[in-house]
Protein backbone atom coordinates (compact mmCIF):
# COMPACT_ATOMS: atom_id res chain seq x y z
CA UNK A 1 0.00 0.00 0.00
CA UNK A 2 1.73 3.54 -0.82
CA UNK A 3 1.72 5.86 1.74
CA UNK A 4 1.44 10.00 1.73
CA UNK A 5 4.49 12.00 0.93
CA UNK A 6 4.95 15.21 2.07
CA UNK A 7 5.62 17.96 -0.99
CA UNK A 8 6.63 21.30 -0.54
CA UNK A 9 4.23 24.00 -2.37
CA UNK A 10 7.64 25.39 -3.19
CA UNK A 11 9.24 22.28 -3.97
CA UNK A 12 8.83 23.49 -8.20
CA UNK A 13 11.06 26.21 -7.61
CA UNK A 14 14.28 24.74 -6.48
CA UNK A 15 16.27 26.05 -9.36
CA UNK A 16 14.89 29.35 -8.38
CA UNK A 17 15.19 30.02 -5.06
CA UNK A 18 18.60 30.88 -4.74
CA UNK A 19 18.26 33.69 -7.68
CA UNK A 20 19.82 36.34 -5.80
CA UNK A 21 19.84 40.17 -6.35
CA UNK A 22 17.26 40.87 -4.36
CA UNK A 23 17.03 43.29 -1.40
CA UNK A 24 16.01 40.75 0.88
CA UNK A 25 16.66 36.95 1.16
CA UNK A 26 13.93 34.53 0.87
CA UNK A 27 13.52 31.13 1.47
CA UNK A 28 10.74 28.48 2.06
CA UNK A 29 10.85 26.71 5.98
CA UNK A 30 9.82 23.55 4.67
CA UNK A 31 10.13 21.29 7.52
CA UNK A 32 7.80 22.94 10.10
CA UNK A 33 4.38 20.85 11.42
CA UNK A 34 1.64 22.92 12.12
CA UNK A 35 -1.61 22.22 14.76
CA UNK A 36 -4.85 24.14 14.44
CA UNK A 37 -5.43 23.99 18.45
CA UNK A 38 -8.66 25.68 19.70
CA UNK A 39 -10.69 25.77 22.77
CA UNK A 40 -11.95 27.89 25.56
CA UNK A 41 -8.60 30.21 26.36
CA UNK A 42 -10.83 31.09 30.08
CA UNK A 43 -10.64 27.49 30.91
CA UNK A 44 -7.81 26.07 33.31
CA UNK A 45 -8.33 22.71 32.56
CA UNK A 46 -8.09 23.17 29.06
CA UNK A 47 -4.89 25.49 29.69
CA UNK A 48 -3.31 22.95 31.94
CA UNK A 49 -3.65 20.09 29.27
CA UNK A 50 -2.42 22.28 26.32
CA UNK A 51 0.90 23.15 28.50
CA UNK A 52 1.50 19.52 29.54
CA UNK A 53 1.60 18.24 25.97
CA UNK A 54 3.01 21.29 24.56
CA UNK A 55 5.94 21.78 27.36
CA UNK A 56 4.71 25.39 27.16
CA UNK A 57 1.97 28.19 28.24
CA UNK A 58 -0.29 29.32 25.72
CA UNK A 59 0.43 33.04 24.84
CA UNK A 60 -3.20 34.62 25.84
CA UNK A 61 -2.16 38.19 24.78
CA UNK A 62 -3.78 39.35 21.13
CA UNK A 63 -0.89 39.27 18.60
CA UNK A 64 1.53 37.44 20.54
CA UNK A 65 3.64 34.41 20.62
CA UNK A 66 5.65 31.90 22.92
CA UNK A 67 8.67 29.68 21.96
CA UNK A 68 10.49 26.97 23.73
CA UNK A 69 12.73 25.11 22.20
CA UNK A 70 11.97 24.01 18.93
CA UNK A 71 8.03 24.67 19.63
CA UNK A 72 6.32 27.91 18.61
CA UNK A 73 2.92 28.85 19.42
CA UNK A 74 1.59 31.89 17.47
CA UNK A 75 -2.10 33.31 18.99
CA UNK A 76 -4.44 33.54 16.33
CA UNK A 77 -7.60 34.21 17.88
CA UNK A 78 -9.27 34.15 21.51
CA UNK A 79 -9.93 30.75 20.95
CA UNK A 80 -7.18 29.60 18.17
CA UNK A 81 -3.58 29.13 18.21
CA UNK A 82 -1.11 27.66 15.59
CA UNK A 83 1.11 25.08 17.17
CA UNK A 84 4.42 24.91 15.45
CA UNK A 85 7.02 22.42 15.91
CA UNK A 86 9.56 19.96 13.62
CA UNK A 87 7.69 18.46 11.01
CA UNK A 88 8.04 15.13 11.84
CA UNK A 89 6.79 15.67 15.42
CA UNK A 90 3.22 16.76 14.12
CA UNK A 91 1.66 13.88 13.88
CA UNK A 92 2.42 12.22 17.56
CA UNK A 93 1.80 15.88 19.55
CA UNK A 94 -1.96 15.53 18.25
CA UNK A 95 -2.00 12.69 19.75
CA UNK A 96 -0.93 13.71 22.99
CA UNK A 97 -3.19 16.68 22.73
CA UNK A 98 -5.98 15.27 22.35
CA UNK A 99 -5.37 12.25 24.73
CA UNK A 100 -4.32 15.25 27.44
CA UNK A 101 -7.85 17.45 25.99
CA UNK A 102 -9.91 13.92 26.63
CA UNK A 103 -13.42 15.46 27.10
CA UNK A 104 -12.28 19.21 27.49
CA UNK A 105 -14.11 21.23 24.78
CA UNK A 106 -11.41 21.74 22.68
CA UNK A 107 -10.08 20.91 19.09
CA UNK A 108 -6.31 19.98 17.78
CA UNK A 109 -5.90 19.66 13.83
CA UNK A 110 -2.88 18.45 11.93
CA UNK A 111 -2.74 21.36 9.30
CA UNK A 112 0.99 20.84 8.09
CA UNK A 113 -0.03 20.75 4.25
CA UNK A 114 -2.62 23.49 4.63
CA UNK A 115 0.42 26.41 4.59
CA UNK A 116 3.58 27.40 2.93
CA UNK A 117 5.75 29.57 5.04
CA UNK A 118 8.15 32.05 3.13
CA UNK A 119 10.72 33.42 5.50
CA UNK A 120 11.98 36.98 4.88
CA UNK A 121 15.76 38.55 6.00
CA UNK A 122 17.28 41.68 5.81
CA UNK A 123 17.30 45.21 6.13
CA UNK A 124 14.24 45.88 3.40
CA UNK A 125 12.26 43.37 4.50
CA UNK A 126 9.33 45.36 6.49
CA UNK A 127 9.57 47.41 3.18
CA UNK A 128 8.89 45.18 0.98
CA UNK A 129 6.13 43.88 3.53
CA UNK A 130 4.56 47.42 3.49
CA UNK A 131 4.77 47.46 -0.27
CA UNK A 132 1.37 45.01 -0.02
CA UNK A 133 0.29 45.29 2.76
CA UNK A 134 -1.76 48.55 4.48
CA UNK A 135 0.14 47.50 7.64
CA UNK A 136 2.76 50.18 9.02
CA UNK A 137 5.68 47.08 10.16
CA UNK A 138 7.94 50.15 11.76
CA UNK A 139 5.69 51.08 14.47
CA UNK A 140 7.45 50.47 18.05
CA UNK A 141 5.08 47.58 18.96
CA UNK A 142 6.07 45.39 15.59
CA UNK A 143 8.88 44.10 17.10
CA UNK A 144 10.01 40.29 17.46
CA UNK A 145 7.05 38.12 19.12
CA UNK A 146 4.21 39.40 17.55
CA UNK A 147 2.13 38.15 15.29
CA UNK A 148 -0.53 39.73 12.94
CA UNK A 149 -2.86 38.61 10.44
CA UNK A 150 -3.62 40.60 7.28
CA UNK A 151 -4.15 40.67 3.54
CA UNK A 152 -0.98 41.13 1.86
CA UNK A 153 -0.38 41.33 -1.83
CA UNK A 154 -4.66 40.80 -1.84
CA UNK A 155 -4.91 37.10 0.11
CA UNK A 156 -4.93 36.41 3.00
CA UNK A 157 -1.84 35.92 5.55
CA UNK A 158 -0.05 35.67 8.57
CA UNK A 159 2.92 37.46 9.34
CA UNK A 160 5.35 36.85 12.29
CA UNK A 161 8.18 38.37 13.38
CA UNK A 162 10.87 36.27 14.54
CA UNK A 163 13.96 38.75 15.16
CA UNK A 164 14.58 42.35 15.29
CA UNK A 165 18.22 42.39 14.42
CA UNK A 166 18.51 41.04 11.93
CA UNK A 167 14.89 41.49 11.05
CA UNK A 168 13.87 37.71 10.14
CA UNK A 169 9.83 37.83 9.49
CA UNK A 170 7.72 34.60 8.46
CA UNK A 171 4.79 34.87 6.18
CA UNK A 172 2.28 31.74 6.33
CA UNK A 173 0.15 31.75 3.34
CA UNK A 174 -2.46 28.87 2.47
CA UNK A 175 -0.77 26.21 0.12
CA UNK A 176 -2.93 27.16 -2.92
CA UNK A 177 -1.59 31.15 -2.79
CA UNK A 178 2.30 30.22 -2.53
CA UNK A 179 3.75 30.17 -6.04
CA UNK A 180 2.24 33.68 -6.42
CA UNK A 181 3.24 35.35 -3.27
CA UNK A 182 6.72 33.71 -3.63
CA UNK A 183 6.62 35.04 -7.35
CA UNK A 184 5.09 38.80 -5.87
CA UNK A 185 7.80 39.04 -2.96
CA UNK A 186 10.82 38.34 -5.47
CA UNK A 187 9.35 40.84 -8.02
CA UNK A 188 8.93 43.51 -5.89
CA UNK A 189 11.93 43.07 -3.32
CA UNK A 190 14.44 43.94 -6.50
CA UNK A 191 17.12 46.17 -5.60
CA UNK A 192 15.70 48.61 -8.73
CA UNK A 193 11.65 48.57 -6.67
CA UNK A 194 13.69 49.08 -3.37
CA UNK A 195 11.79 52.13 -1.83
CA UNK A 196 13.75 54.17 0.83
CA UNK A 197 11.34 54.92 3.85
CA UNK A 198 13.65 57.64 5.51
CA UNK A 199 16.60 59.64 4.67
CA UNK A 200 17.67 61.18 1.11
CA UNK A 201 17.33 58.58 -1.90
CA UNK A 202 20.95 57.47 -3.94
CA UNK A 203 20.68 58.21 -7.42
Amino acid sequence: MSEAVYTSPLAHLENTRDAGNLSVSMSEVSDRGMIDLRGEAGSVKFRQAAKAALGIDLPLKPRSSAVKGDMTVLWLSIDQWLVCCPQNKAGGLVSTLRKNLGEIHSLAVDVTDARAIIRLEGDNVREVLMKGSSIDFTLPEYKAGLVRRLMFAEIAALAHIVTDKPCTIDIYVFRSYADYTWKWIEATAKPAATIGLFGKRSG
